[in-house]
């Protein structure tokens, strides 16, 4: 049994984690649009460290060893984050949604506008799970999942409508991607999807109580933080509060949130 003030540690570690690299995928697209490819070398530099991450660590049973392959796990995404942003992995379809287009029509040409990057995101949250299986450490495969299945969840939900949604992220060139977000209206799928992501952040916080070593304790912990943080991401999207602003530091002057709040106000 490990006591609540040992997994203080991972909980600062998976916030701060959060932070700095969404604010740097942020930084390194917005203030290199005009060099994409020396962007897309620098998420490759990343996304080979953390494959060697998690493959240097894919047999250690010590919390070092937890920290390590969650950030392994954390660095892949940021591969696929930015070759996302960069439009280099997007879908087939790159065209804003038709006036007309209702139901499973505006569904198909919303898959499609981002099948390629859904099926890269798909294919490596199989090999690492698969690779997870048979070793002794696969935290940074289930970093991986859980950030799949919450990206997953809050397409689906912006798809459908949330209250609120900021978009000062996303480059000019997806811009046609806002013409398939949903009325901002709350649908119950919402709340459910909170709740549900919550849920499961209990369940890896009493895992990481209950946990018969220190090892296994930090991965719990890690992957709670990591699903509280998802619950409050899908949170923001209910309630008025423009999260974009957190990274605004990361953020050109003419692109930051400041900004485009005092051009609004004039």
């Amino acid at each position: 049994m490990v006591t609540g003030g040992g997994l203080i540690l991972p909980f600062v570690a998976v916030t701060l984690l959060w932070f700095v690299s969404t604010g740097l995928v942020a930084m390194i697209h917005h203030r290199m649009r005009a060099s994409f490819a020396r962007a897309l070398m620098i998420a490759s530099g990343c996304g080979v460290i953390g494959l060697a991450l998690i493959y240097w660590t894919h047999d250690s049973r010590t919390s070092l060893g937890a920290y390590a392959s969650f950030l392994g796990g954390l660095l892949i995404w940021s591969w696929h984050e930015i070759s996302f942003l960069t439009g280099a992995v997007a879908g087939s379809h790159r065209d804003p949604c038709p006036a007309d287009a209702r139901g499973w029509d505006r569904f198909a040409l919303a898959a499609a506008a981002l099948l390629h990057h859904e099926i890269a995101l798909a294919m490596t949250a199989g090999l690492l799970l698969s690779l997870a299986a048979v070793t002794a450490n696969p935290t940074g495969a289930w970093c991986f999942a859980l950030l799949l299945i919450f990206r997953l969840s809050a397409k689906l939900n912006i798809f459908w409508g949330v209250p609120s949604l900021s978009d000062e992220l996303m480059p000019l060139h997806l811009a046609y991607l806002k013409s398939y977000f949903g009325p901002k209206r709350l649908r119950p799928m919402l709340p459910v999807s909170i709740a549900m992501i919550v849920a499961l952040g209990v369940w890896f916080g009493w895992s990481a109580l209950a946990a018969p070593t220190p090892h296994l304790a930090v991965q719990a912990s890690l992957l709670c933080c990591l699903c509280l943080l998802g619950a409050l991401e899908h949170l923001f999207l209910a309630i008025r509060f423009r999260d974009s602003v957190l990274w605004g530091w990361a953020l050109e002057p003419a692109v930051s949130p400041s900004t485009t709040i005092s051009r609004e106000r004039d």
